[in-house]
């Protein structure tokens, strides 16, 4: 049985979160997220501190979901988050150029991304691109969407990786 909900959420300074009805809006230095709760989960407010309640035992599991993402709001407005990915193969490039990411990758074209509305990338090296932004779920889904271009092969170890991401290494078949 999962106590997540039983955590309190703690606002560090420059975070304000405004809570009306169903609606719950976090703000802070890096943007402004919205979330619209479930029926039975109930979210007060004491100075910096989020507390979650929920009416029944059915909605437990709902209620550790909402603190986990009220959490993850709270979090991408004051810090952000980044996903960083690695290019591992001969001529494998990323270049990034305002919100668009243009990756040579092997095929017969070059393929450019457009990223999500507040998400950038910047690319330190050649072969590394740092996604960046406020939303968790947004820059997630943009790493992911940039990895499967070319996703990490089991013999060779080619394609995009994440950074923390180990790549589980085949054998060649023998003769």
């Amino acid at each position: 049985m999962s106590r997540v909900a039983n955590n309190p959420v703690t606002l560090p300074s420059g975070v304000e979160v405004k809570i009306d009805g169903r609606d719950l809006t976090v703000k802070g230095g890096k943007g402004k997220l919205e979330l619209s709760l479930v029926e039975g989960i109930q979210v007060s407010q004491d100075d910096n501190v989020l507390t979650f309640a929920y009416d029944s035992d059915k909605f437990r599991a709902m209620a550790g979901t909402t603190r986990a993402l009220v959490n993850n709001m709270v979090v991408g407005v004051s810090a952000g988050w980044e996903k960083k990915l690695i290019l591992n193969g001969v001529g494998y490039r990323a270049k990034a150029s305002g919100k668009s990411i243009n990756l040579t990758l092997g095929l017969s074209h070059p393929v450019d991304y457009t990223l999500p509305e507040g998400v950038t990338a910047e690319t330190p090296t050649q072969t590394e691109v740092v996604v960046k932004g406020f939303d968790k779920q947004a820059v997630g889904q943009a790493a992911a969407d940039i990895r499967s271009f070319r996703p990490p092969e089991p013999y060779k170890g080619k394609g995009i990786r994440y950074a923390d991401e180990h790549v589980r290494r085949k054998e060649a078949k023998k003769k």
